[in-house]
């Protein structure tokens, strides 16, 4: 009898706590996460079904395919907008815009933004830049990342520039479209990214003066947000409470 009293005790314990843990407090539950990685984050619920962490999309949760959708049309609006601002300010193929797999992709020829040799935004440049700065301010829900690349040209056919100068004005040139950006107020400092390419990726041959000149370019990369894969390597992985 004792034996078998143990053992009914003990599946009552088991049932009982089974119960218990089959309705969850769901800030009980973000906190026990937390206490594991204190850098989880806290998204909105998808799954359906009840209270808790399995609520329904309507009922405070967001469905991914609509919040996806949602980005895709910022970022189509932001091409759009930074479109129609290229077409205003170009004089014959100095700024093209396209866009592809959810990035939009601007490339600025070098003579908008900086003079032969310089690293100095011209001045004439920066309305221009305060345009896109709006435009990006507006969808800066949607922008996962804005990566600013510098870009030259090799100046002889019969020798690569110098290393240090070459990539030294390249960084230069993005780092200040950046700052420039930055100081603007229009998105979180963590979204954006200076690169310095320098001469090593053309789009044209540097044989002739306008292929160099084509060469000789500023290119903003924006991506969209992927909802999808948010715990995915984007800018939160670097946060801290």
């Amino acid at each position: 009898m004792d034996t078998y009293g143990d053992m009914v005790t003990l599946l009552l314990c088991f049932f009982v706590l089974l119960y218990s843990m089959s309705t969850i407090n769901e800030d009980k539950w973000k906190a026990v996460v937390l206490s594991f990685n204190p850098y989880a984050m806290d998204s909105p619920t998808v799954n359906p079904g009840g209270a808790g962490p399995n609520a329904d999309a309507d009922e405070g949760g967001f469905p991914v395919e609509q919040m996806q959708s949602e980005v895709d049309q910022a970022m189509d609006d932001l091409y759009e907008q930074i479109s129609e601002i290229a077409a205003q300010y170009d004089n014959g193929g100095e700024i093209s815009v396209y866009k592809d797999g959810g990035k939009v992709y601007v490339e600025f020829n070098q003579t908008i933004f900086f003079d032969g040799d310089s690293a100095s935004l011209r001045p004439e440049s920066k309305s221009l830049l305060d345009s896109v700065c709006d435009i990006l301010e507006q969808c800066k829900d949607a922008i996962e990342e804005v990566r600013v690349l510098g870009h030259t040209a090799q100046a002889r056919l019969d020798r690569p520039n110098n290393v240090a100068s070459d990539r030294m004005l390249a960084s230069q040139r993005a780092t200040n479209v950046v700052v420039y950006i930055q100081e603007h107020g229009t998105l979180d400092p963590g979204r954006l990214i200076s690169e310095g390419v320098g001469q090593w990726r053309p789009v044209a041959s540097n044989k002739q003066a306008e292929g160099r000149q084509k060469n000789r370019r500023v290119e903003l990369i924006i991506s969209g947000k992927n909802i999808e894969d948010e715990l995915g390597e984007n800018v939160y992985q670097y946060e801290t409470e």
